[in-house]
């Protein structure tokens, strides 16, 4: 029987694509990925047989990636039991808040200078949310969040920042699952999203930075609650 929270069978095939390069850093990559679009729950076993046969790379490479997972924090290896997505607790959350603050309040004051598309893609991440919503898909929208959060990072116009948003993004995702009706977590958050972009767009970046840190002041203490209490909502 699949564990709760194992989609490994229903990941897309890589194995073309590892065949060109398949190094340990690449898997990494991808099953970061899979963490941050929620197919691959906290507490997940990650079974190195059935992943080397979906990405077509050795055992040695499958355990150098889940080394490289290990130090972001991402995958924990229990002895005598397998390689399991880790399981973040309110701490974490705290921590991760600390850094969300840290680079994405940053990433919006300095908007004047970004990148050219960099708000653009903001904007375009708000529409795949609210497309989302609008057919149903509360997952979806999970994962439109993590790509206007990143959008968001994009603005710094840094690849060492882009870097650290998508490790920090992986353990808010796992984080989020906590959250055991995702339609009510992320439905609000929907209409700051757009509150934030519009202010980016006519270049009110203080303005959209003071909408972001209440934004992040509100997730964190629902987050925090939902781990600390189990009033999960």
């Amino acid at each position: 029987m699949t564990a709760t929270g194992d989609r490994i069978d229903d990941l897309p095939d890589a194995g073309d694509e590892l065949e060109r390069s398949s190094t340990a850093e690449r898997v990494a990559d991808l099953l970061r990925t899979h963490i941050i679009d929620g197919a691959l729950a906290p507490g997940a076993r990650l079974s190195e047989e059935r992943l080397g046969r979906k990405f077509r790379v050795s055992r040695n490479t499958l355990r150098e990636a889940f080394r490289l997972l290990g130090h972001e924090r991402l995958l924990v290896h229990e002895f005598n039991r397998g390689v399991f997505v880790a399981k973040p607790g309110a701490e974490d959350v705290v921590d991760l808040f600390r850094m969300r603050r840290a680079l994405e309040l940053a990433a919006v004051r300095v908007g004047a200078q970004a990148p050219a598309d960099a708000i653009g893609a903001i904007g375009a991440a708000v529409e795949q949310g609210e497309a989302a919503r609008a057919r149903g898909d509360w997952e979806g929208i999970g994962t439109a969040n993590m790509a206007y959060h990143r959008a968001i990072g994009g603005l710094l116009g840094s690849p060492r920042a882009d870097e650290a948003m998508r490790q920090l993004l992986a353990e808010l995702r796992l984080a989020f699952h906590v959250m055991a009706a995702p339609r009510d977590f992320y439905a609000p958050y929907l209409d700051r999203n757009r509150r934030i972009y519009d202010l980016l767009a006519i270049g009110a970046f203080e303005a959209a930075a003071a909408e972001l840190a209440g934004y992040f002041d509100a997730a964190e203490d629902q987050l925090v609650r939902a781990f600390t209490t189990g009033a999960q909502a």
